[in-house]
C-alpha cells in the first residue's frame, strides 16, 4: 500500500480526521492552529475558533459536536458558529481536549491531556444523553478512542505510557463494564500509539508518532502490516471514500525545527492511501451523534 499527500495545507498539529458518511466528506482539526479544515472537491474549507479544536462527531447534515478545550458545542457548518452543550474541564484552563470518537449508542468520548503533556494531568470521559461521564482519569496523553464492530469493546491508548487498553462495554448503553485491560503494549515495539481507527473485520489501525506509519493490529492484537509516509509525526488515521476503503492520515509539524522542516516538507500535512480491494479491508462508517 502507497500513500501520497491529499491535502498541502501544513498543521501545526494534525488530528481528529474522520469521514461525514451523509456529506461523504473529510474533516480533520489542526488544534495548536484553533482550526477545523475540510474539502469541497478541491475548494479548501476551514472554520477558525477562538481556542484550541480536536475532535468531532457528525449530528445531522449540517450540524457537528466538536471538542474544543473547555466545552462540547454543536457546530453549524452553515453559518459557521457553534453552541457550548457542555463544559469539559472549563474549570482548568492547564489542559484541552485531544482525541475523541462517537460511540455505536450515539455517545461520544473524548480524552483530555495537559497543554504540556503534565504528567496524569488528563482524562477519558464520555458524553451521553445529556450526561458527561468521567470514565478514566489520570492520563497523560489520550488517543486512540475507537470501537469494534460489533460493539463489545472500546479503546484507547495513553501515548506517554505506549499502551493501548481494550475496554468491554455494556450492550443496551455502552458504559464500561468491568476494568479495562491492556490490548497493545507499543513500547515494546518502540513505537508510540497515536489516534486509531478500527475498520469493519475488527482490526485496530493505529498512527505512531515518530514512525512515520499506521500500524494494523489483528482483533487479538497481533501485528499485521502498516502503511508508511513521508512524514514522521502521523497522529490520526481515519477511513472513507464511497465504500470506505480509502486510508487518510493526518501529520504534525509540532516540536520540529526550522531544519527538519525544511527536511521534511510534506510534515503537517494530510495523506492518502488507497488499499488493494483484493485485501479485503474496509472501514466502519462513522457512528451518529444522538443529542
Amino acid at each position: 500500500m502507497t500513500s501520497q499527500v491529499w491535502d498541502e495545507r501544513g498543521c501545526q498539529l494534525g488530528e481528529g480526521t474522520f469521514w461525514h458518511p451523509l456529506r461523504q466528506q473529510l474533516f480533520w482539526f489542526d488544534i495548536l492552529g484553533n482550526r477545523l479544515l475540510s474539502r469541497d472537491g478541491d475548494r479548501p474549507l476551514q472554520w477558525q475558533f477562538d481556542e484550541r479544536v480536536s475532535a468531532a462527531g457528525w449530528i445531522d447534515e449540517h450540524h457537528l459536536l466538536i471538542a474544543s478545550e473547555s466545552g462540547l458545542q454543536q457546530f453549524d457548518l452553515r453559518r459557521g458558529q457553534g453552541e457550548v452543550i457542555c463544559a469539559l474541564e472549563a474549570d482548568n484552563s492547564n489542559t484541552r481536549s485531544n482525541d475523541g470518537r462517537a460511540d455505536p449508542w450515539g455517545g461520544f468520548w473524548i480524552g483530555t491531556m495537559g497543554k504540556q503533556a503534565e504528567a496524569e494531568a488528563g482524562a477519558i470521559y464520555r458524553y451521553y444523553r445529556g450526561e458527561l461521564r468521567r470514565l478514566f482519569p489520570s492520563i497523560t496523553i489520550s488517543n486512540a478512542i475507537c470501537f469494534s464492530p460489533d460493539r463489545r469493546y472500546a479503546y484507547f491508548a495513553d501515548t506517554a505510557r505506549d499502551l493501548i487498553w481494550r475496554q468491554a462495554l455494556e450492550p443496551q448503553h455502552g458504559w464500561p463494564q468491568g476494568e479495562a485491560e491492556v490490548f497493545i503494549d507499543t513500547g515494546r515495539q518502540g513505537v508510540h500509539p497515536d489516534g486509531a481507527v478500527v475498520d469493519s473485520a475488527g482490526r485496530l489501525w493505529n498512527a505512531q508518532w515518530g514512525a512515520a506509519r499506521v500500524a494494523c493490529y489483528s482483533p487479538q492484537g497481533e501485528f499485521l502490516q502498516a502503511v508508511s509516509f513521508t512524514a514522521r509525526q502521523i497522529s490520526c488515521p481515519g477511513f472513507g471514500g464511497a465504500e470506505l476503503r480509502t486510508l487518510f492520515a493526518t501529520s504534525a509539524q509540532e516540536g520540529m525545527s526550522a531544519e527538519a522542516l525544511v527536511a521534511e516538507p510534506d510534515a503537517g500535512k494530510v495523506f492518502v492511501a488507497e488499499l488493494e480491494s483484493e485485501l479485503g479491508i474496509q472501514g466502519q462508517a462513522e457512528h451518529q451523534v444522538i443529542l
